[in-house]
């Protein structure tokens, strides 16, 4: 299940990056501020006050150098990185998709790299059209599609939303001339149905998988997804395209009794 904290985690503005290790008291400890630098015997005469403006400025200067020092040994542990390979940029025309290791069927990746020449397609959001005739107008339940969960049992209504959704995204991008498969980014706002605390989550990823995410990427064979709580079935669409995601609960959207919006971008092939 993804959320919003999975895809914004603290691991971009943990305490790694503001840890007392970068204002630790090795750059503005008593030593450097001690009474060693303002005794009496610095200020009992002229001559001992310059001794102590002489070692402030001193303490000061090893400061500096300090610091200095420490940038430098973090630019040459960047540098070892680097060299050993850590670092790269992609090529021109290429589209590389990062994915999580020992991992042959995740639902999305960890981030996606664009070279300067890969031209792309922004969405939309785009929300659920109502084709429930037998749901009261407005309601969550009118902007589902009975025909795409005929015959499944325990489908909820932000699952059944979040189907429509997507089918509407895929003729959003065969309007562009694109495909499923060209699929590189994903935002998902969810609001959570009536009586309900939290958005579903659960049933968003279901839906999900019926459009993404859903080919074995070491076997290349098409997975079986559930769609409610009846038995893993092949998916409406086979896409092994595994983008990067982001899902985010929101008070409401635009329009009243939606509870699902997406919007993606997709990355034009050099050729077809």
């Amino acid at each position: 299940m993804t959320s919003t904290s999975n895809d914004t985690a603290g691991n971009d503005t943990t305490s790694s990056d503001t840890t007392s290790s970068d204002t630790t008291s090795s750059d503005t400890t008593s030593s450097d501020t001690t009474s060693s630098d303002t005794t009496s015997s610095d200020t009992t005469s002229s001559h001992g006050t310059s001794s102590g403006r002489t070692r402030t400025r001193m303490s000061r200067r090893t400061r500096t150098l300090t610091t200095l020092g420490a940038v430098g040994a973090l630019l040459a542990g960047g540098t070892a990185v680097a060299e050993a390979g850590g670092w790269w940029s992609p090529r021109p025309n290429e589209v590389r998709v990062m994915l999580p290791e020992g991992n042959s069927n995740p639902a999305i990746a960890n981030g996606v790299a664009l070279g300067d020449n890969v031209a792309t397609y922004v969405s939309s959001g785009l929300g659920p059209t109502a084709l429930n005739p037998d749901a009261p107008a407005g309601s969550p339940e009118s902007y589902t599609d009975p025909t795409l969960t005929e015959g499944k049992e325990g489908v909820t209504v932000t699952e059944a939303q979040a189907l429509v959704v997507l089918r509407n995204i895929l003729t959003n991008l065969q309007a562009a001339g694109l495909q499923p498969d060209d699929v590189i980014t994903m935002k998902c706002y969810l609001v959570a149905p009536p009586g309900a605390e939290l958005a579903d989550y659960a049933g968003w990823n279901r839906a999900y998988r019926q459009f993404f995410a859903n080919v074995d990427l070491a076997t290349h064979e098409v997975v079986e997804v559930p769609m409610g709580t009846s038995a893993p079935a092949a998916p409406l669409v086979p896409n092994a395209a595994r983008p990067a995601r982001a899902t985010l609960e929101i008070p409401s959207l635009a329009v009243p009794g939606w509870l699902v919006e997406v919007e993606v971008t997709a990355a034009y092939p050099k050729r077809r």
